[in-house]
């Protein structure tokens, strides 16, 4: 009986070891029959090169071609093994997997002491894992540190190991690698931190990026030089522990002496972008390839609006400027002070009270009703509804020109216009000129009161300079692959006529003379620039919008919270902004004087005009007050009346948005005109007006 313990006890063992043989078997057959399935399932090399499961890059760049922002993954150019610097191929292998020519995929010394820390501590603080496993993970895993999926590491590492060789799986790592600051692979992480592709790499700087792997993050130069360099340091003794580098060669690098280019500065210009790149989903198809977007920001004018802007902003307040070009392409554009402190576009998401900018729309809304800038109006109090309104003086003018009432701002007058033409044809007006938020119709309304958006006022005003043609802002001008296919390029959108030349030319003078004798005349910049200032209730808001040289600039500045701001007027801080922009954006383009003496239609020039060859030019058709083409042409003293043709055919269509008229009403085709015989001897023409003669206000109600 005694004999028979030891006998059952061996024959146990014997069956447990014939158990676990045939578990090691099973085992082994099934992780051959893993690897050989991961074998067949793994990319070729030519599609793993691609790395276009890494993401999309986007670089954004301006329209002098230099790089503005780079989002998304990085990559550089793909260094074959050859090209990689052998410094650059050791650092990596010394500092992330010394055994990496001898071990076939896994590493089993690294594997057990990651285990035994594991077992020490409770969690996973080494990985062990070896350049073909972080290859592994970086294309097929997460990095989420669980048995699993360090199994799956494992099986994907032993089938890539069998499917490429050392070089490849090197090659591959080093191009794939995220190094941070977005950078995936050593040509983008070199260009990234040192300014050069990774070919011209010194030991130096391949043992900071060497470094990088461990945290990207932690020891990134750019966030903190000290730490990557520190790094780099412990690189370098890993290439003298490991045999790869002569003590006294790594002695002789200073890694404190390595020069990191600093990182891109994204302050001001990431207002711009935020607002460009959204609108490639209306330009563009998907796609995954990396791409370049060319912009029409000027590198220039952005550094001059930035400067403009924060010197001049009061304190405690936020300031934005939007510069468009005669096309609407948009050559500058500040949402704040500061992008860090506040992503919040101020240029192109506030909606604020525009104040007396607004009247821009009150006035040639008066000017298609037939009046002129010479024309005069009253001065005087009124109330509207049980509104009275009041000038920022306080005191009353009298009888004085439409232009000086438009360039000192006078409320009462853009009050009595409103009244007289009616407030919806001032919101009419507003919206035919782009601006698309709510348009209030109480009659406060003249005088700003209806929240709009600054790149919206600047359009409007940049219509009025195009001689009443529409402008639309854009931002991208072309969109390329890293391989030059073309995905986009910009075509001028469709113009529109807002209103006739004439009108736009009126304007064009009021708001000249704004600037020269006005409430504008810190926006003076010792060239023609014709603009309005505006001002809301207790100095809540400050604009200026005005353009000079073909080009367009709107600046607004307030608080937030829309708190008054002490000393706040369109007239100073926006002002003065706007001039010391404008002084450095046109200051390589040529002067150009305004037209602000378009030709008027027939029906609104008085008898003197006719006579002495207002009209001096050939224009395209134009309208009566009802819509009717009317002819146009040279005249002159010798034929009052100027040769006579049949009006040329004018875009009914085109009349219809004009004047907001019912297709239905459309009037009938005139017949043709019949030359009248010339005046004789006997015939008298009217005297010219005398200058005592005071002319009727055309806003006093009529008897």
């Amino acid at each position: 009986m005694a004999r028979s313990q030891p006998s059952n006890f061996k024959q146990q063992l014997i069956l447990a070891m014939k158990w676990g043989l045939g578990l090691a078997f099973i085992g082994l057959v099934g992780l051959v029959i893993a690897v050989a399935v991961a074998m067949a399932s793994l990319p070729d090399y030519q599609q793993l090169s691609k790395r276009s499961d890494l993401g999309q890059m986007v670089r954004v760049r301006a329209a002098d071609g230099t790089l503005l922002v780079s989002l998304g993954p990085s990559f550089g150019r793909w260094l074959s093994y050859d090209e990689i610097p052998p410094t650059m191929r050791a650092a990596m292998i010394a500092v992330e997997d010394r055994r990496f020519r001898s071990h076939f995929g896994v590493d089993p010394i690294g594997m057990a002491r990651s285990v035994k820390v594991r077992l020490e501590s409770g969690s996973w603080r080494q990985g062990g894992s070896t350049i073909t496993q972080q290859l592994a993970r970086n294309i097929f895993l997460t990095n989420s540190r669980t048995f699993g999926r360090k199994i799956k590491e494992a099986v994907l590492a032993l089938a890539i190991e069998r499917k490429f060789s050392k070089d490849q799986i090197l090659e591959l790592y080093l191009n794939r690698v995220y190094f941070g600051g977005g950078a995936y692979g050593i040509d983008a992480a070199s260009r990234t931190f040192f300014g050069h592709g990774a070919e011209r790499l010194s030991l130096g700087e391949a043992a900071i990026i060497a470094g990088l792997v461990k945290a990207p993050s932690n020891y990134s130069p750019t966030a903190d030089v000290e730490a990557a360099r520190g790094r780099a340091g412990v690189v370098l003794n890993s290439l003298v522990d490991n045999g790869f580098l002569p003590a006294s060669q790594a002695g002789a690098v200073d890694p404190a002496v390595i020069k990191v280019q600093p990182g891109p500065k994204q302050n001001s210009v990431r207002y711009f972008t935020d607002w460009a790149l959204p609108q490639l989903d209306m330009l563009i198809d998907e796609t995954s390839d990396p791409i370049d977007v060319f912009t029409t920001l000027d590198p220039g004018m952005q550094a001059a609006a930035n400067r403009a802007v924060n010197a001049h902003v009061p304190a405690g307040t936020q300031g934005a400027l939007v510069a468009m070009d005669r096309d609407g392409a948009v050559r500058a554009m500040i949402g704040g002070r500061d992008y860090v402190d506040s992503i919040y576009n101020r240029a192109t998401q506030a909606e604020r009270q525009p104040g007396s900018a607004w009247k821009i729309f009150v006035y040639l809304a008066a000017l298609e009703s037939g009046m002129k800038p010479s024309d005069t109006v009253v001065d005087e109090p009124v109330t509207i509804g049980g509104w009275t309104p009041r000038n920022s003086t306080r005191t009353n003018l009298g009888p004085i020109s439409l232009r000086e009432a438009f360039s000192r701002s006078i409320n009462t007058i853009s009050a009595k216009i409103g009244d007289a033409l009616g407030f919806g044809t001032i919101a009419d007006m507003g919206r035919r000129f782009g601006i698309s938020g709510k348009i209030s119709t109480y009659p406060s309304m003249v005088l700003g009161t209806s929240e709009v958006r600054l790149i919206d006022m600047t359009r409007a005003f940049a219509s009025i300079q195009n001689r009443g043609v529409s402008i639309t802002p854009y931002a991208i001008r072309r969109v390329v692959t890293s391989n030059g296919r073309l995905l986009y390029q910009h075509q001028p959108d469709e113009q529109r006529v807002l209103v006739a030349p004439w009108v736009a030319a009126g304007m064009t003078d009021m708001l000249q003379s704004a600037v020269l004798s006005g409430t504008g005349r810190a926006a003076a910049i010792g060239r023609p620039v014709a603009g309005k200032t505006g001002t809301t209730s207790s100095n809540k808001d400050g604009w200026f919008i005005g353009f000079s040289s073909g080009l367009t600039t709107g600046v607004w500045m307030g608080r937030d919270d829309a708190r008054a701001v002490s000393g706040l007027q369109g007239g100073t801080a926006p002002a003065r902004a706007f001039a010391d922009f404008m002084k450095i954006a046109v200051a390589k383009r040529p002067v150009e004087q305004f037209e602000t003496r378009a030709p008027l239609p027939d029906w609104q020039l008085e008898r003197d005009e006719e006579s002495w060859g207002y009209a001096l030019e050939e224009l395209p058709p134009m309208v009566d007050e009802n819509g009717n083409p009317v002819g146009t042409g040279p005249i002159g003293p010798a034929d009052p009346l100027g040769p006579q043709r049949d009006p040329a055919p004018v875009d009914q269509q085109w009349l219809d948005e004009v004047l907001r008229r019912n297709p239905e009403n459309r009037p009938p085709p005139p017949a043709p005109t019949q030359r009248p015989p010339a005046p004789g001897p006997a015939q008298r023409v009217p005297p010219p007006r005398q200058p005592s003669e005071q002319p009727a206000d055309p806003l006093q109600p009529r008897p």
